[in-house]
């Protein structure tokens, strides 16, 4: 789960972290008030959860309230990369002296955490990272061990840090992994710490990517969540422990394992060139079990998106048998009755293969169609949402 910046900074607050003031406001007049309760100079950011946000027009510097008031007024509505701002968090201004950046990170795919550093930070990281790859630091964090003072020396050196500073960076840097461990983080990134004039290392801005699976240890982290701006059929999806990503297509896609739903998206795209341009409309796996009740709840989804024209089943058999999924996919059509109006193409593969062919065209249900490949699914199911 990604948390806005506040969010982020209340975090990096409640672990000791050094932060500036800030407070959330959703009106101009809010925004108003909170500068006037700061006081100086304050910035006005929009809060989003994505990046690119200073290059849209949403970090505004204001040197008065009413140019905080006017800042709002330009930031709230504004379409930062698909995502719009309904809230703004207004933060005390920094006498910035230098600029650093730093993160630890969730590596999957070596098993362990990652921590990246530079002396030269304010940037896109990105940016950096291919221009002048020599000026970040990458270090191995064991998770075991974590990040202490030490260990935190070896990274701020390693990003080429002056000793003067390192003595100053090193204990916010142990503070930052204090966050990522006690909260089961992914991601915590500052970009960027800051030097202030009066020697002070500060984390100036915050991104923070929670684990979802570890929130049975966090009841509290459900507050962070932001249900009015998760998406209905994501958020419908969640309800029923379905691993649902809505995309924009029109060939609802439905599969057991996340390796070959990610295979079906692929052959369903490349099918749609053929077809009009049809794209997948979802990703959707309903893990192990396609009982009747998980295969109802995930076509529930599928079919309450508008732009779903039709909807590929594609389910290899395994511990799960064929006949069982293809009994699920019967009675989820009963269950929803009236409201499953879009055609299904349906291929089986694996454990009781035939046996599911039988029963589904046993069934003899108007929208169901049998492929024998998933080529053939997916250029069925194409070719269904491009005639639609």
């Amino acid at each position: 789960m990604d948390l806005y910046e506040y969010q982020a900074r209340d975090l990096f607050e409640k672990h000791g972290v050094p932060v500036l003031a800030g407070i959330v406001a959703e009106t101009p007049a809010e925004v108003r008030a909170a500068a006037e309760k700061l006081g100086g100079v304050t910035v006005v950011k929009a809060q989003v959860k994505t990046g690119g946000r200073g290059k849209a027009g949403g970090v505004k510097v204001a040197k008065t309230p009413a140019d905080a008031e006017e800042a709002a007024k330009a930031i709230l509505g504004l379409d930062i990369k698909g995502h719009i701002v309904k809230k703004v968090m207004v933060a005390a201004g920094a006498d910035i002296k230098e600029e650093y950046y730093f993160s630890v990170l969730l590596d999957r795919a070596n098993r362990s955490y990652l921590s990246l550093a530079s002396y030269e930070g304010g940037m896109e990281i990105e940016v950096l990272a291919e221009e002048r790859p020599e000026a970040l630091a990458r270090i191995e964090v064991d998770p075991v061990a974590g990040i202490d003072l030490a260990k935190a020396t070896e990274i701020a050196t390693a990003a080429k840090f002056p000793a003067e500073i390192i003595e100053k960076v090193a204990p916010v840097i142990v503070k930052l992994y204090g966050v990522f461990a006690a909260e089961d983080a992914t991601l915590v990134e500052v970009n960027p710490l800051v030097l202030t004039g009066a020697g002070d290392i500060v984390a100036l801005d915050g991104k923070v990517t929670l684990d979802e699976n570890a929130g049975f240890r966090h009841p509290e982290h459900e507050a962070l969540e932001d249900k009015d701006a998760a998406d209905p059929l994501e958020a419908k999806a969640k309800a029923h422990d379905l691993n649902y990503v809505k995309l924009d297509g029109e060939v609802g896609i439905i599969g057991n394992g996340a390796g070959l739903v990610m295979s079906t998206l692929d052959v369903v795209a490349y099918a749609g060139e053929r077809h009009g341009g049809v794209k997948p409309a979802n990703f959707l796996d309903i893990g192990g079990g396609a009982s009747a009740e998980v295969m109802a709840a995930g076509l529930d989804v599928i079919l309450g998106d508008p732009q779903v024209k039709s909807v590929f089943v594609n389910v290899f058999g395994g511990i799960t048998a064929c006949d069982a999924v293809a009994d699920g996919i019967v009675k989820a059509l009963e269950i929803l009755g009236d409201s499953a109006t879009k055609p299904l193409v349906v291929r089986l593969d694996g454990n009781r293969v035939d046996e599911g062919h039988a029963i589904l065209r046993g069934a003899r249900h108007p929208l169901v169609t049998l492929a024998e490949t998933m080529d053939d699914g997916a250029d069925k199911a194409a070719a269904l949402a491009h005639t639609a």
